[in-house]
């Protein structure tokens, strides 16, 4: 399971929307609960805008920060590997 969420289409007929919420919900919880178990999704590119603190599973082939495959964490101006 991938810990990426992407919401459904509101229903039309609102007779549906009690379900939708229930669904969305529980796509909400199943990646809460893989997150709190400390996964990390293997990260093909660069985020965007890298933010001071944030960790990435770095795949070491589309996207390399400087050790090869596995954990960087972003030091506010650099990826550092941490293993």
């Amino acid at each position: 399971m991938s810990s990426d969420y992407s919401t459904g289409l509101v229903p039309q007929n609102a007779n549906e929307l009690p379900r939708f919420i229930i669904d969305e919900l529980q796509k909400l919880k199943a990646v809460l609960d893989i997150l709190s178990a400390g996964h990390l999704d293997k990260a093909h590119a660069e985020p965007p805008r890298p933010r001071d603190g944030d960790i990435r599973y770095a795949d070491g082939t589309d996207w390399n920060p400087g050790s090869g495959a596995g954990i960087y964490y972003y030091n506010g101006s650099a990826w550092v590997f941490i293993g």
